[in-house]
């Protein structure tokens, strides 16, 4: 059977009072750390991490940009230094996978493959799996020399598998990163599409799959999937249904005045409970509305409310 983590990237904005990844912890079980990948963290905070932790907790390191974007995986002393100490993150936290993220600007030319293997044939992981990730063939068929080099060195291939990208190859690992369909990682999953996530997971073959939501509702997205897999049903986003969930979730955040166009942009990505145990995206509400200004959130819940008990076409 396999063994599925589900986690996010990251924990500093888990809003809960007292110590964070203490609580973070207590509530999924991997997370990955983003903040090694913009910063060189010291090994005493690192340390930190891991006593403030159960021991079955699960960390997995971005490895720091520095490797990827700014020594391009070359064969040089500094790319060695900055891996060196990515692997004693990874030693100290017990973390079995080191992530790398080379940019949409990374080619893949005959020297730099050579470079590449070079680098990764003279490193020592010490057991620490490399889970890559990378930008620049998102969606297209791996080159075949970048094949061969992951393949050679058991390298997981990080996919978004919301996405619809698949690993090149199966692996005893799946490692996921999950963004959404939104612009950058603007996006709220649907039942439907974890429904989706969960399936493929289960299919994928692997011993284990390491799962990380980074969307804007990425605590949320991560526990709804985490109920479901255990009771085989998605709790609730909002207090209430209907009309008054919509308008529950349109009262966070909407900036006046606006239109529907700006609503279907801002707003739209955006889930409510429409019934119980079904969920709807805000767009397909919005979308229905009359194309004028709202100047504010009383003239914008007036304009549902009427429209909502004339207008037919307004149900889903």
């Amino acid at each position: 059977m396999i063994e599925i983590k589900i986690g996010t990237g990251g924990w500093a904005y888990f809003n809960v009072p007292g110590d964070k990844l203490s609580s973070y912890s207590k509530t999924f079980s991997t997370v990955e750390v983003n903040y090694s990948f913009y910063e060189y963290p010291s090994f005493d905070l690192v340390k930190s991490w891991r006593r403030r932790t159960p021991k079955d907790f699960e960390f997995t390191v971005r490895c720091h940009q520095d490797l990827s974007h700014r020594y391009r995986l070359q064969p040089i002393e500094s790319s060695y230094q900055v891996f060196s100490y990515m692997v004693k993150i990874c030693s100290i936290l017990n973390a079995e996978i080191l992530q790398i993220q080379t940019p949409a600007s990374f080619e893949f030319t005959p020297r730099r493959v050579t470079a590449i293997k070079q680098f990764l044939s003279s490193v020592n992981t010490k057991k620490i799996r490399l889970a890559w990730e990378i930008r620049s063939q998102r969606n297209l068929p791996l080159n075949k020399a970048v094949y061969d080099i992951m393949h050679n060195h058991n390298i997981i291939h990080c996919v978004d598998i919301s996405k619809g990208e698949t690993p090149a190859y199966p692996n005893d690992i799946l490692y996921t990163r999950l963004f959404g369909k939104g612009i950058h990682n603007i996006y709220q999953y649907t039942d439907k599409e974890l429904k989706e996530v969960n399936r493929k997971i289960v299919e994928s073959g692997a011993r284990k799959a390491i799962i990380n939501f980074h969307t804007v509702r990425s605590y949320k997205d991560a526990a709804r999937l985490k109920v479901f897999r255990k009771t085989g049903n998605f709790p609730r986003v909002t207090g209430s249904f209907g009309i008054n969930s919509l308008l529950e979730v349109l009262a966070e955040d909407t900036k006046f005045p606006t239109n529907k166009l700006k609503l279907i942009r801002d707003q739209g990505w955006k889930i409510f409970d429409w019934k119980d145990n079904q969920r709807r995206r805000v767009s397909e509400v919005i979308k229905k509305l009359p194309d004028q200004n709202y100047h504010n959130l009383h003239d914008l819940i007036q304009v549902i409310m009427t429209f909502s008990s004339k207008s037919t076409s307004f149900q889903l």
